[in-house]
């Protein structure tokens, strides 16, 4: 198709002419609404980075002569890891003439891989790393299978069951009488009688007497000044 019928055809559509291959002989075009193409494609990339999973080497360490109560603990420890799609890197500390014994780091190793091979599978066997022995388990599931697996587990509800009820069928014989229905009995209201009150009578109010106020002490009147001659006259005598 040439070139001018194709940008015809995509303005008579409202659309756009995109070249969807252009290092094929001939270039291929598309009509079609570009905006709507990008958005599209950016929800595409958007989605398959969500769902990208990046595996993460988790580490298991163990002592030579490891408690079983330790051993159990660290065993379903890795189980954890390995369930959820990460590699599990199981790792021996040698501490002092331990590391004159690495047969016994091997045969510990070995036994921890039997015990989580329903769940994983050796990939890297025991190594000697300094003062350490190495062994690395990858997870049978990937990264993104594990998450499906308990995004779907999350999401499924377990179906009710439902039960058979027996059905009984009643039949009536004719030697049975009908029972006459109980007629519920009725309650009728009884009216009280209002309680009379006695009047209380009241006692007289006291009269308040006022009391008497005492008489004011009168005052003696004061001496008259004596003059100058009584004065003399009282010198003299």
């Amino acid at each position: 198709m040439r070139i001018d019928v194709a940008l015809r055809l995509a303005q008579e559509a409202d659309l756009d002419l995109v070249e969807v291959s252009p290092n094929s002989n001939p270039p291929v075009v598309k009509v079609m609404d570009y905006g709507k193409y990008k958005y599209e494609a950016a929800q595409k990339a958007k989605e398959a980075r969500k769902n990208q999973a990046n595996t993460i080497l988790k580490e298991v360490r163990f002592r030579l002569k490891i408690d079983t109560h330790d051993y159990e603990t660290k065993r379903k420890r890795a189980e954890s890891f390995l369930q959820a799609g990460d590699k599990v890197k199981a790792m021996i500390l040698f501490r002092g003439r331990e590391q004159s014994r690495p047969e016994q780091g091997v045969r510990l190793l070995q036994r921890f891989a039997e015990d989580v091979a329903h769940n994983g599978v050796v990939e890297f066997t025991p190594t000697i790393d300094g003062r350490n022995m190495v062994m690395i388990i990858a997870p049978l599931k990937s990264k993104a299978d594990a998450k499906a697996a308990q995004a779907k587990a999350k999401t499924a509800k377990p179906a009710r069951e439902t039960e058979p009820v027996a059905v009984r069928d009643e039949v009536a014989t004719p030697a049975q009488a009908p029972v006459a229905a109980k007629t519920p009995a009725v309650k009728v209201p009884v009216a009280k009688a209002p309680a009379a009150k006695a009047p209380v009578a009241k006692a007289p109010a006291v009269a308040k007497v006022p009391a008497a106020k005492a008489p004011a002490a009168t005052r003696a009147p004061k001496a008259a000044p004596k003059t100058t001659t009584e004065k003399k006259e009282e010198t003299d005598a």
